[in-house]
């Protein structure tokens, strides 16, 4: 079993700190068991399989649900206690995120904004018109949400998250749904937003973190796994990624002891990309110099023997 890195040093200037944090929901399921996080400036990625504790994590920091245990602050307030100071502080997009059908875009971000506290009507219409304009919706602001496509639906919900200028975004499986050109859309707008305030985007599509993630930490069974850079990721799958061409029968025969990543034939030869089970690389195989942060995770999550698991997560990423 991968052994789990020591945690981050945690910053006196941590915009989100969680401190021993646990939940047990009735009927005895316990869906976060001890987590200790801290996340500065930039965006920082939550991942983990479906049923991880994820969505349970995220909306705890939100204050929709009161934790069992331990302690979570949000620039310095705590979530239960001081649960009005924490919401003038957060913007949140659900992963459900929706409604509206029948109003314009631009009406709907007004009516929450002024949910927001913003009342003065021309600094409210102002920023509204900016906000807007920064998610790539500033030429559709009179279009009806129906006639939307999915992916400027969830640009709405992140303008809806931003119009009261929070200091902290939390965001949750934001690319559910969405086809490969908006998937990347929105993780440059992520990239963006991160630059000045803290983003926690909660996945289990290893793709939706991109090149703007500064920190990620793996969550597994409501326990953190991992805490770190995608770098050191990357440094733990160094020597277990690899690639081999071999005829059809040998592949076969690697893929049924291999996690496989990647497979591509032709005529009477196939070319697989995988995860070695155990030190040793499959006969002919050659390691990858640089797997990719997705093919460090699989390599991560099989190690911790959850390669049904890591294999799920895999075929999603790669659509």
């Amino acid at each position: 079993m991968t052994s789990v890195p020591q945690a981050t040093t945690v910053p006196s200037d941590s915009a989100i700190e969680v401190r021993g944090l646990r939940h047990t929901y009735q009927g005895g399921h316990t869906a976060l068991d001890g987590v200790d996080l801290a996340f500065g400036t930039g965006v920082f990625g939550l991942l983990g399989p479906n049923g991880a504790g994820k969505s349970t994590l995220m909306r705890i920091v939100c204050t929709l649900i009161e934790p069992t245990a331990g302690q979570v602050k949000v620039c310095s307030y705590d979530v239960t206690r001081d649960r009005r100071a924490v919401r003038e502080l957060l913007g949140y997009l659900p992963q459900d995120f929706g409604a509206w059908r029948l109003h314009r875009v631009e009406e709907v971000l007004d009516t929450l904004a002024q949910l927001s506290g913003m009342l003065d009507s021309k600094k409210r219409r102002a920023r509204v018109a900016e906000v807007l304009t920064q998610v790539g919706l500033g030429e559709v602001a009179h279009r009806k949400v129906k006639k939307l496509s999915g992916g400027m639906v969830r640009r709405l919900g992140v303008a809806q998250a931003l119009v009261h200028e929070p200091r902290v975004l939390v965001v949750d499986e934001p690319t559910v749904g969405l086809d490969p050109e908006e998937r990347i859309r929105f993780r440059q707008l992520m990239s963006g937003l991160g630059r000045d305030r803290t983003i926690l985007l909660s996945t289990h599509i290893v793709a939706d973190l991109g090149a703007g993630c500064r920190e990620l930490a793996l969550l597994d069974a409501g326990r953190i796994v991992f805490q770190g850079s995608p770098a050191q990721l990357l440094g733990l799958a160094a020597g277990r990624v690899f690639e081999v061409t071999a005829p059809t029968a040998e592949a076969e025969a690697i893929e049924s002891r291999h996690e496989i990543v990647s497979r591509s034939a032709s005529g009477t030869q196939v070319t697989l990309r995988g995860i070695a089970a155990g030190a040793e690389l499959p006969p002919t195989a050659r390691a990858v110099a640089e797997p990719t942060l997705e093919e460090s995770y699989i390599a991560f999550m099989a190690a911790r023997g959850r390669t049904s698991v890591a294999r799920q997560d895999g075929e999603v990423a790669g659509r």
